[in-house]
């Protein structure tokens, strides 16, 4: 039986076209409520991270909030030049930068806590009470797993051939 090719109707119920939009969703949700403080909420996540692991290093920080260890020294220098983080040298190993939050860290830390119920809020709008624990709880699963276990359990057509 020969398989139809694919449309436009059905891009759109498939898991990886809906993850993206609800993306762009919740991206746009934390900017529309942030506009006025120039964050993003990869660096919001990060200030989070340095605050509750004080003298960590880049590559923590990325391990802790899940995201790629090249582009995470942009987000922190950014947070530098925003005076957000400082970074200083290890004290083990120089080459190793340690970040700290400064004061104007912990303040833009304090005044975004203060808007994610509103943001939140925003995100799960279409959503009744029990169909956003549901929906948290699925997310929660789905974010869980390994991109390693992904990419294991890929079919062998779609793997990369040598």
């Amino acid at each position: 039986m020969k398989k139809r090719e694919l449309g436009m109707v059905d891009v759109y119920v498939q898991p990886g076209f809906l993850i993206r939009r609800a993306h762009q969703v919740a991206t746009a949700a934390f900017s529309t409520a942030t506009t006025d403080l120039d964050l993003t909420a990869v660096q919001f996540s990060a200030l989070i991270a340095i605050k509750d692991n004080p003298d960590t290093d880049a590559t923590r920080v990325s391990e802790m909030i899940s995201f790629d260890r090249t582009t995470i020294g942009h987000v922190l220098a950014r947070l530098e030049r925003k005076k957000l983080i400082v970074r200083r040298d290890g004290v083990i190993d120089k080459r190793t930068k340690l970040l700290r939050l400064t004061l104007k860290g912990e303040t833009m830390i304090r005044e975004v806590s203060r808007r994610v119920d509103e943001i939140a809020e925003t995100i799960l709008t279409p959503f009744g009470v029990s169909e956003r624990a549901a929906l948290l709880k699925l997310l929660a699963k789905f974010a869980s797993q390994s991109s390693d276990h992904i990419a294991d359990e890929a079919p062998v057509s779609d793997r990369k051939r040598k």
